[in-house]
């Protein structure tokens, strides 16, 4: 970013700190769990927005995207091993991923549309990049993961909602006295 000529890095805003932070507390709880955070921290950076209906519809993308495509990429991995028991690479895959990319397509469609993005990346790393022994486990713990992140985004920009801005930055930037003497400097211009 240029600002008269020289170059200056860009401002930590509030919604970087909330995004960190809903990040970081999804981490603290997952090193409690024994368990990988980050499934659960991506949940969290997705679902963080603007407002809360930044918050909810970028949420709902990510969680109502995973979960399509993960129900539906266990049922096409389903199929896949009905074929190939031991889940070697076949060109069966190829059908299989067109016919799953449509089918997301449409479910997304009728039940979230922004959904087909994420949803896309969790089917195809079923049907391609998931051992057989544990495709229904990745999918049903990816669903779980993401929506604990998602949620946990959606709790802090509810209890740190974006009109709490100015006051939260004249108290974190200034000794209250200051804080309430800009605060009436703003409302109370000088003539």
């Amino acid at each position: 970013m240029k600002f008269n000529g020289k170059y200056r890095l860009p401002a930590v805003g509030m919604r970087n700190l909330k995004t960190a932070l809903a990040a970081a507390l999804c981490a603290l709880a997952y090193y409690f769990l024994d368990r990988s955070p980050a499934f659960a921290c991506i949940g969290a950076i997705f679902g963080m927005g603007a407002d809360m209906e930044d918050s909810r519809r970028n949420g709902g993308n990510r969680l109502f995207g995973t979960m399509i495509g993960g129900l539906l990429g266990m049922a096409l991995f389903r199929i896949y091993l009905l074929v190939h028991p031991d889940g070697e690479s076949s060109l069966l895959l190829v059908p299989l991923v067109f016919v799953g990319t449509v089918l997301l397509i449409i479910l997304c469609q009728i039940f979230w549309v922004g959904g087909v993005q994420p949803g896309g990346v969790v089917l195809c790393i079923l049907l391609f990049n998931t051992p057989v022994e544990s495709y229904v486990s990745y999918a049903v713990n990816r669903i779980v993961d993401t929506a604990v992140g998602v949620l946990v985004a959606l709790l802090i920009n509810s209890l740190i909602p974006r009109d709490h801005l100015p006051q939260w930055l004249f108290f974190w930037r200034r000794s209250k006295p200051e804080a309430e003497e800009a605060a009436q400097a703003e409302t109370h211009p000088a003539p």
